[in-house]
């Protein structure tokens, strides 16, 4: 053997012994990308505006984090992560939903933190007039009231609340057409397939084929408050807590209340 394959020999052999001990070779460190990050955040349909416009205002100095949104009713999207469906992020619209995750041990603790509340409100097509309060839905021209269904849509749970204490349920009950979540109660008032609805007065307020009759006062309702929390199953946990921290500036505190949610100060 000459030098150079002589050289060339030991190399190889102390790199297969290295190998063989298991330990590690020694080669200079590479430049390391920063990692990529896929976050999927299940939420009350009612934010579905805010956090559309939301998402690109954090990815300006977060380009490597994808957002993906999951809308629909609470209790749906709740019943979901109960039963392993993936979610890094969970907003509902009231708290007993939140509240069934973290008994159950499924939220990372100290996440949790409340993003806004609402107002519950009456709304008729653009057109009809002649409703001027709740009691009017009694009325017999009032037909179909549309409303979330109570046992998995948060506005829903409240408009029944609001239409118990006002004494007028069970003359309403048979009208009753009951929606998977808020966003259909108001597409079906927009389409004149009911002749009123309870939703929230963000929702109304993106709609330009419907109008505010009156809000229900708070007294007759459970606090309407948006919880937010981390899911404790997310594979990017890091990721999840820095968007839920995002969510509290005064950044999002601004889309938030141009779209007409009330925000903590």
């Amino acid at each position: 053997m000459n030098r150079r394959q002589i050289i060339a020999f030991l190399g190889v052999a102390v790199t297969s012994l290295l190998l063989a001990i298991g330990l590690p070779l020694i080669a200079p460190s590479p430049v390391v990308a920063q990692s990529n990050a896929n976050l999927l955040v299940s939420a009350a349909a009612s934010l579905k505006d805010a956090l559309e416009e939301i998402k690109p205002l954090y990815q300006q100095s977060k380009s490597n984090v994808n957002i993906r949104y999951n809308f629909g009713a609470s209790g749906a999207l709740q019943q979901q992560i109960e039963q392993g469906a993936p979610a890094d992020i969970f907003i509902s619209a009231a708290k007993k939903q939140v509240d069934a995750l973290e008994q159950k041990g499924l939220l990372v603790p100290g996440t949790r933190t409340n993003l806004a509340n609402n107002r519950l409100v009456l709304i008729v097509p653009k057109n009809v007039v002649g409703v001027t309060s709740f009691y009017n839905l009694t009325d017999a021209k009032i037909k179909k009231i549309a409303i979330g269904e109570p046992r998995s849509v948060p506005a829903g749970q409240y408009g029944e609340q609001v239409l118990k204490k006002l004494g007028i349920f069970n003359k309403v009950k048979s009208k009753l057409v009951l929606a998977n979540n808020v966003r259909q109660v108001l597409a079906v008032v927009e389409s004149g397939n009911a002749d009123a609805g309870l939703v929230y007065a963000t929702d109304a307020r993106v709609s330009d084929k419907v109008k505010v009759v009156v809000a229900a006062d708070d007294k007759y309702h459970s606090r309407i408050v948006y919880p937010v929390a981390v899911i404790k199953r997310s594979k990017n946990v890091a990721a999840a807590k820095e968007f839920v921290q995002f969510l509290s500036s005064s950044q999002v505190k601004a889309v938030l209340k141009k779209y007409g949610f009330i925000v903590p100060q």
